[in-house]
């Protein structure tokens, strides 16, 4: 009776290791699956975002070509320029200079090569120029229509305070004026 009792207990155990093992191999599989799964999903984030990234590449050299065209072909230059025509011809051809230089900024800000930190002091340095800040003054009813929420308006507005420490600013020193935006 106790040998059969023994051999009970020895299968009963060997039951329930078996069963443990099966759990163990069943969750471990599990697992396995779900980072498998996490990692697809993540190589999928990042294929998306190489491709959004190449599609704002491709899109800020087409408005460079076209904006090159304009400046080329003062008769191409009149369909864009919505600055006030009483501004001499050739300060609105610096102002579409001046405006390829920003939006040349702003994708290099979107497309994650410049922080917002790093986008306020290349702009601190540009608007060190007269010239630059004749464009953006011009170019104020522009910067109007854009949808308040779009980070377009939202570094327009941070420029326009840049602006205002600049023009409030008591040193010469103009590259420490201001507090730089931190992400």
């Amino acid at each position: 009776m106790a040998t059969q009792k023994s051999s009970a207990g020895r299968l009963g155990s060997a039951a329930l290791t078996l069963l443990a093992a099966t759990a163990t191999a069943t969750v471990a599989v599990r697992q396995w699956r779900l980072e498998k799964a996490r990692l697809h999903d993540r190589q999928l984030e990042l294929d998306e975002l190489a491709i959004r990234r190449k599609a704002l590449a491709h899109q800020q050299r087409m408005q460079w070509e076209l904006l090159v065209r304009a400046l080329d072909d003062p008769s191409l230059a009149e369909v864009i320029d919505t600055y006030d025509k009483s501004i001499p011809a050739e300060r609105r051809r610096q102002f579409f200079y001046a405006n390829a230089w920003y939006v040349h900024l702003y994708h290099l800000h979107r497309a994650g090569s410049l922080d917002r930190e790093e986008l306020y002091r290349h702009l601190r340095e540009f608007f060190q120029s007269p010239v630059f800040r004749e464009y953006w003054e011009a170019s104020r009813h522009m910067r109007a229509t854009l949808n308040e929420s779009s980070v377009e308006a939202r570094l327009g507005h941070m420029v326009d305070g840049l602006v205002r420490d600049l023009d409030e600013a008591d040193t010469d020193e103009w590259w420490v004026v201001g507090d730089p935006p931190t992400d």
